[in-house]
């Protein structure tokens, strides 16, 4: 049991742990360094398309994407120098590539070890906190079909728009890390999403020991649902579709809270969006098996969807504040 003075500390300045990837990650992170600076972000390393799936192929290193989005959204580095790093080349053999994925995919074969080479850029872009990768080694993800049949690879599970069951990582990506172990031990709220539910979320739940830690650790899980489903993935998907999709993964009672949208969402962009197959989340609390869910206007319309950054983390400090209940370390983690 924590110390009083720890819980009052912890009032202010949460010890928070974030699960995913992609854009999601990146607005996630970016508002919740405006409420404190102890954040934790472990990364999927699973991507195989676009430039982070060519270094991945041609230089045999994890994909640096991903990792990239987080570092620069924790980073105080000169503005020009964060633009610069998210930049990508427009034309010739470097088509595609940004220049911070280069700069990871140098600094990995300079210190010889992926999450080394991630270690050092903290110092170098001035990150708040930590980005961690849920696996140094080269994995890839293996989708499981309601039909039986089995896609391996980002790219091709997302593609392929068959209906997916379950979700797993080939070959072994070893146990969590020591970093990601201590900042778990230590967290005060642990939060999955917002992003693509099997290649972004769940993915960093499948490394050993990592599942197993976070029941441990007592602190509040909550899941950010996306505002849209999406294609290839969570096609026709409610809210309490996303929950048993994780809890397959997870064993029952996993997520103890969820943050959701329900704010409205501009016509022109539902129907961008309903053209390529994507819908609203439903949110169908009564299905949710007494998950508390907490909603806001959540969504902001560029070209695309996405969750405004500093509502989002808004709403999920109001949720840390009442300290949602976490079911006691058990085996099953049994909701109540």
């Amino acid at each position: 049991m924590r110390s009083m003075s720890t819980s009052k500390r912890n009032e202010h300045m949460p010890r928070i742990v974030t699960f995913g990837g992609g854009s999601g990650m990146f607005s996630l992170l970016s508002g919740l360094r405006l409420h404190t600076p102890a954040i934790t972000a472990v990364v999927t390393v699973t991507d195989d398309g676009g430039s982070s799936g060519l270094l991945r192929k041609d230089l045999g290193i994890p994909p640096p994407g991903d990792i990239r989005n987080c570092l620069l959204a924790l980073s105080d580095a000169d503005p020009l120098l964060k633009e610069a790093l998210d930049w990508r080349f427009p034309e010739g053999e470097l088509l595609g590539h940004s220049l911070g994925n280069l700069l990871i995919a140098a600094a990995t074969l300079i210190k010889g070890d992926f999450g080394v080479a991630v270690r050092e850029l903290h110092r170098i872009l001035k990150v708040a906190g930590k980005v961690v990768p849920s696996s140094t080694r080269k994995v890839s993800l293996v989708a499981h079909h309601a039909d039986g049949s089995r896609t391996t690879g980002e790219v091709r599970i997302s593609s392929s728009r068959r209906s997916i069951h379950a979700i797993e990582l080939r070959p072994d990506p070893g146990r969590i890390s020591a970093d990601i172990r201590e900042a778990i031990a230590a967290a005060d709220l642990c939060v999955f999403g917002p992003g693509s539910l099997f290649t972004s979320v769940i993915p960093n739940l499948l490394v050993r020991g990592a599942v197993e830690a976070i029941r441990a650790c007592g602190a509040p899980r909550v899941y950010v649902a996306n505002v849209m489903t999406q294609p290839g993935e969570t096609d026709g998907f409610a809210l309490s579709d996303h929950l048993a999709a994780i809890e397959r993964h997870t064993g029952p009672g996993f997520i103890t809270a969820v943050v959701a949208n329900t704010g409205t969402i501009p016509d022109h962009a539902l129907e961008r969006y309903r053209l390529q197959g994507a819908a609203p989340v439903a949110i169908d609390r009564e299905k949710c098996g007494g998950v508390p869910v907490h909603t806001g206007a959540l969504a902001e319309s560029g070209h695309f969807l996405r969750h405004n950054p500093e509502r989002l983390a808004a709403l999920l400090m109001d949720t840390f504040r009442r300290r949602a209940p976490c079911a006691p370390p058990t085996e099953a983690g049994a909701r109540s």
